[in-house]
């Protein structure tokens, strides 16, 4: 935190107050969350179906809880 109170980085923390009082969302925070809930999901569905599928390496691949990784189409760009 700094002295004057602006910015807590705590994790918990999701909102932010400016100079105006205006509570807003940083970007990292945003950020942050958008990442934990992804991988949160992702190992949920991993549980339930027993693969994911994501994008990897220019491709759309279809990974398994036993490590396997088919590829199922490059991702055209």
């Amino acid at each position: 935190m700094r002295k004057n109170g602006i910015v807590d980085q705590k994790k918990e923390a999701s909102v932010v107050e400016s100079a105006k009082s205006k509570p807003y969302l940083t970007k990292r925070l945003l950020v942050s969350a958008a990442k934990r809930g992804i991988r949160k999901a992702a190992e949920e569905t991993m549980e339930v179906m027993g693969y994911v599928v994501i994008a990897r390496n220019g491709w759309i691949v279809k990974k398994y809880a036993d490590g396997r990784i088919e590829q199922i189409e490059p991702i055209n760009s």
